[in-house]
C-alpha cells in the first residue's frame, strides 16, 4: 500500500461522515454536539493529511477519490449542515434555501474550486458559533485546531492558501462577467 491509498483511504473515510452528521442528529439531538465537534476535527485533521500523503507518494497517481476532493470537503459541510437543520441550530427553511442556491449555481456552472470552498465557509463559521455559545469547551477545540493548523502551515497558509483563494474568486468573477457581460 502507497501513501497515495492511504489518502484515498482517509478521504473516502471523510466522506462517510456526509450520513454519520445526519445519524448523530437523530440519534443524539442537540446533545451530540461536542460529539459533532470532535468529529469535525477529525475530519479536518483527515483533511490535512490526505493531502500531504497523497503528494509525498511514492507513485504518483489519479484516483477518482483524489480528484474529487473537494466534492467530499462540501459533502461532509453538507452533512453538518443537515445535522445543523435536524437538531435546530439552524432553520430548516434556511438551510434548505442555502443548499437550493448553491445546487442551482453548481448545476449552472459546475464546481470550482474556490466556489466550492465558499460554500463550505458560511456553515463551518455557523457551526463553530453553535459549538462556541452551546458548548463552550468543545467549542474552543475548534477554535484552537483552527490557530494551530495555520501556525503549523503558517508559511503556505499567507503565501499560497490565503492568495490562491482570493484569485480564484477573482478569476471566477472576471471570467462571469466576461461570459455575462
Amino acid at each position: 500500500m502507497v501513501a497515495k491509498q492511504v489518502a484515498d483511504l482517509l478521504t473516502f473515510t471523510r466522506g462517510l461522515l456526509l450520513i454519520i452528521f445526519p445519524w448523530l442528529a437523530v440519534t443524539g439531538g442537540q446533545e451530540s454536539l461536542s460529539l459533532a465537534v470532535m468529529l469535525l476535527i477529525a475530519n479536518w485533521t483527515g483533511d490535512v493529511f490526505d493531502g500531504t500523503l497523497a503528494r509525498r507518494s511514492s507513485k504518483c497517481y489519479d484516483t477518482w477519490i483524489g480528484d474529487h476532493d473537494l466534492e467530499i470537503d462540501m459533502a461532509v459541510a453538507l452533512g453538518l449542515l443537515i445535522y445543523t437543520m435536524a437538531t435546530g441550530y439552524v432553520q430548516l427553511t434556511v438551510g434548505v434555501i442555502y443548499i437550493l442556491i448553491w445546487a442551482m449555481y453548481f448545476w449552472r456552472v459546475g464546481i470550482p474550486r474556490t466556489m466550492g470552498m465558499l460554500f463550505q465557509t458560511p456553515i463551518y463559521a455557523w457551526f463553530i458559533y453553535v459549538s462556541l455559545k452551546y458548548t463552550p469547551s468543545a467549542g474552543l477545540w475548534l477554535v484552537a485546531w483552527i490557530l494551530a493548523v495555520v501556525v503549523l502551515t503558517w508559511p503556505r497558509f499567507p503565501r499560497e492558501v490565503v492568495p490562491g483563494f482570493l484569485s480564484g474568486m477573482k478569476e471566477h468573477f472576471v471570467s462571469d462577467e466576461r461570459q455575462n457581460g
